[in-house]
């Protein structure tokens, strides 16, 4: 069984050696360390870290917000870190420690949570779709003609003018032209 550790700061300016400290005390075999924006999604030290991981090893963190941006994150690298037979730990955080019952049971419940509200997102945005369309607004992305232009590309259209010709007179592309019915 591996133990590693990962730490991470948000700009070149702060530091990182309390994370290391405390990672160096937990007794972390390789400790994986970048200084890069949490937001960001490009993090090539964490995923070196996950790289490393096997069936039973442990990938600690001094907290959860210097390896997540969010629950959704937190919960994606969890699975990632299941499917590997891995667990995560956390210094900061005792219920977040996937090793013991108690935290497979926090992230299970959390996990749950961050799915039902992905649900009712879905749910709300379907029921305001549905409330638009029965008061006739148009959903989606304004049209890049308008009726008047509409109207001209059907009257070149029956003129004998092609699709590209008819889109180089208005400035749009000859598949916006080919829709117009």
């Amino acid at each position: 069984m591996k133990v590693i550790g990962y730490a991470r700061v948000s700009t070149a300016g702060q530091a990182l050696e309390s994370q290391l400290e405390r990672l160096s005390v937990a007794e972390c075999s390789e400790i994986f360390e970048e200084k890069v924006s949490g937001a960001q999604s490009e993090r090539p030290e964490l995923v070196k870290a996950i790289d490393q991981l096997s069936e039973g090893d442990v990938l600690i963190v001094t907290r959860l917000d210097r390896l997540a941006r969010s629950t959704r994150d937190l919960l994606r690298i969890v699975d990632v870190l299941e499917a590997k037979g891995a667990q995560l730990k956390s210094l900061s955080e005792a219920w977040a420690d996937t090793t013991t019952p108690t935290g497979k049971l926090i992230l299970t419940v959390l996990g749950g949570l961050a799915e039902f509200e992905r649900s009712l997102i879905v749910e709300r945005t379907s029921e305001g779709r549905e409330i638009a369309k029965r008061e006739g607004r148009r959903l989606g992305r304004p049209p890049k003609l308008t009726k008047h232009q509409r109207s001209f590309v059907l009257k070149w259209r029956a003129a004998g003018q092609n699709n590209a010709q008819i889109a180089r007179k208005l400035g749009v592309s000859r598949s916006t032209v080919s829709r117009i019915k």
